[in-house]
């Protein structure tokens, strides 16, 4: 054998090598240690940095609700459409997840896993700080995305019918119901973040997949919500107290508890004997 061979060999097996160490890396604890420091990064963001990135988030979402209503207006009225319209669901999640902007529901597992490291009064506030900076960006975003399909001719008249629709059936259900379908959304939400350092060019499939879930389960979703929510409320036909207290804290709680309490305590679960605490 020529040492030609021989070194070239040596080369694939080393390749071989490293390709095995790389997918053995991505263990739980590695995972963790993935989102604790991207969490770390956003937490030490400016405030305006945060909003503008929120902002961006809760204008882009409105992707979603245009997408399905674009779907739910020129598709055939059959059984299949509702699977198919639910496509179009993922398009806000799909930008704005993959532009790296600042989505809430995201927050209830990035920021909150490096609490669960430093537990202070410094962590947690600075955690708070940015749930509300994110929250209170993401709804005015969304309120300016609904306002330009509200007040402008920007959105063709079959589609905008079918946004009212999609809304009404958002926004229209009990408060209690609107609870309990939002915690399965905040689940995969944090499913999808947890996911995502592994997932490397899947990720786009991955974010479609999970978030056509959200939209096919009929799941309940703060930040896409609020721009349905928004249209009904500019449009005149949902009252501000029925928008916040029936529909907006109700999903906000759900989403909260699915992203932090389930999931990231499960998660934290996985990794806790390996993690030293502060």
């Amino acid at each position: 054998m020529s040492p030609f061979s021989s070194r070239q060999e040596q080369k694939e097996q080393m390749a071989r090598e490293q390709s095995l160490d790389e997918a053995a890396s991505l263990s739980p604890h590695m995972i963790y240690e993935v989102i604790r420091r991207e969490g770390e990064e956003e937490l030490r963001r400016t405030k305006r940095s945060l909003f503008w990135s929120g902002a961006a988030a809760g204008i882009l979402i409105s992707l979603s609700v245009l997408g399905e209503a674009t779907f739910r207006a020129y598709l055939p009225d059959t059984p299949a459409r509702f699977l198919l319209e639910n496509l179009g669901y993922s398009l806000g999640f799909l930008a704005v997840i993959m532009g790296r902007m600042q989505l809430f529901t995201e927050n209830t597992i990035t920021t909150v896993l490096p609490l669960m490291r430093k537990r202070t009064l410094w962590a947690l506030g600075s955690m708070l700080r940015l749930w509300v900076i994110v929250l209170g960006a993401n709804v005015l975003g969304a309120f300016a995305a609904a306002a330009l399909f509200v007040y402008t001719p920007a959105v063709a008249p079959d589609t905008f019918a079918a946004i009212i629709s999609l809304s009404e059936h958002a926004t229209g259900m009990p408060a209690g119901e609107g609870f309990w379908r939002a915690i399965p959304a905040g689940v995969i939400v944090a499913l999808i973040v947890w996911m995502l350092p592994q997932a490397s060019e899947a990720a786009f499939f991955l974010i479609l997949t999970f978030t056509w879930m959200i939209a096919a389960g009929d799941f309940t979703h703060i930040v896409a919500g609020s721009v349905e929510m928004a249209v009904l409320v500019l449009d005149g036909s949902l009252s501000g107290y029925d928008a916040v207290f029936r529909f907006f804290l109700p999903v906000l709680a759900g989403n909260i508890i699915g992203g932090t309490v389930i999931f990231t305590l499960v998660a934290w679960g996985q990794v806790r004997d390996e993690v030293k605490t502060e």
